[in-house]
């Protein structure tokens, strides 16, 4: 009888005493990357642009080669836009680009940084003997940029026409618009 009665015991002091596994923490670098992305949307918001670059630069090591680092690399090239430093955020723009080349946005900042640097004619000349469908965007912009409305609409026109499925035409024809809008 007393060894039932220390066996029941043992049994529910193991299953009423509260023991709990211990939870495995794992560090996600990936959700630290958009933890300090975020945390440099906030910065930028305040206009405190130089911690916002640290919090760009440290998403971007967290995960650097994930779709998601063309957002933290063009977030790094639009503050160093308002620094008015195009020099450091031409390298920003253009490897958001390499990342994700369907992003219109993206497609807007590096045109606005290839005219302030001055490169924009010489980037037109090189969508012209670029196969890439896509640079026929930046060259839109550009010509936009430069005040060449017509030629812009144009060209944007003729992209959307050639590639109707791309996630990108859709954000190209608005821009049409709203670009016919300003002009007419």
């Amino acid at each position: 009888m007393k060894k039932i009665y220390i066996t029941t015991l043992i049994i529910f002091s193991f299953i009423f005493s509260g023991y709990k596994m211990t939870e495995e923490y794992v560090i996600d670098s990936e959700q630290n990357a958009y933890i300090h992305n975020n945390l440099g949307l906030m910065y930028m918001r305040e206009q405190q642009y130089y911690p916002a670059i640290q919090e760009y630069k440290i998403a971007i090591s967290l995960s650097p080669d994930v779709q998601a680092s063309a957002v933290f690399y063009n977030n790094l090239g639009e503050c160093y836009m308002k620094l008015n430093n195009p020099q450091m955020a031409q390298d920003c723009f253009e490897r958001a680009l390499r990342q994700f080349p369907l992003n219109f946005r993206y497609y807007k900042n590096v045109a606005e940084c290839y005219y302030e640097l001055g490169y924009a004619d010489e980037q037109i000349e090189h969508s012209y003997k670029d196969k890439n469908p896509l640079g026929m965007v930046l060259r839109g912009l550009l010509l936009e940029l430069k005040g060449d409305n017509a030629n812009a609409i144009t060209t944007l026109d003729e992209f959307a026409s050639k590639e109707p499925d791309l996630v990108i035409t859709e954000a190209v024809k608005y821009h049409i618009k709203e670009l016919i809008k300003k002009t007419y």
